[in-house]
């Protein structure tokens, strides 16, 4: 691939992996990812197969807008696992070529905006990867409603704003049960 491709939106990446939900988006420091196709990106990552793959079918931002999807290439994708889970991106794929990239990218924004209130709020230090996969696997209502009755049980118990780590072992006990309820576990599959 000798010119570096651009992507509209770094945020969700060609495979249909959440970069914007990754705890490594949210690093400040060299260590920090830019994102599917974002500044840097090829310096950290300098052979995707799935980016030149894309490159060489006219530059698709994801692999939903390829006849072929899913190929050989991408059709067990979430059987894999990284520093952030893969189990949603077939799935964001799949929902990608219902609505559109552009529809994906807005619902998108919302899963970033939640996922940047528990960071600020209830991130004690140790739960970045934690509150990236619930984000990225749960609803938005279940999140939305998990960080509502957090703050009500903050309130109750009378835990101080600054007190993170009493905060963060609330959220985590609401999000654990909600993805329990549904059959979602929120940590990382070991190969």
């Amino acid at each position: 691939m000798k010119e570096k491709p651009t992507r509209a939106y770094p945020t969700i990446a060609c495979c249909g992996l959440d970069c914007g939900l990754c705890p490594t988006y949210y690093i400040k420091g060299p260590s920090r990812c830019p994102g599917c196709c974002g500044p840097g990106f090829f310096e950290k990552h300098p052979s995707c197969s799935i980016i030149t793959c894309s490159v060489k079918k006219n530059s698709f931002e994801t692999c939903a807008e390829c006849e072929e999807f899913p190929c050989s290439k991408i059709a067990k994708w979430d059987t894999g696992d990284s520093f952030i889970s893969h189990m949603a991106c077939l799935s964001n794929l799949k929902y990608i070529k219902t609505i559109g990239v552009e529809n994906f990218v807005d619902i998108q924004k919302k899963r970033i905006e939640l996922l940047a209130i528990m960071l600020d709020q209830y991130n004690e230090g140790r739960s970045k990867s934690f509150f990236c996969i619930a984000t990225a696997l749960l609803s938005i209502d279940d999140l939305e409603n998990a960080l509502k009755t957090s703050e009500q049980k903050v309130q109750a118990d009378n835990v101080s704003k600054t007190d993170l780590k009493s905060k963060s072992k609330i959220l985590k006990r609401i999000l654990n049960e909600i993805a329990a309820k549904d059959g979602i576990e929120l940590k990382l599959r070991k190969k």
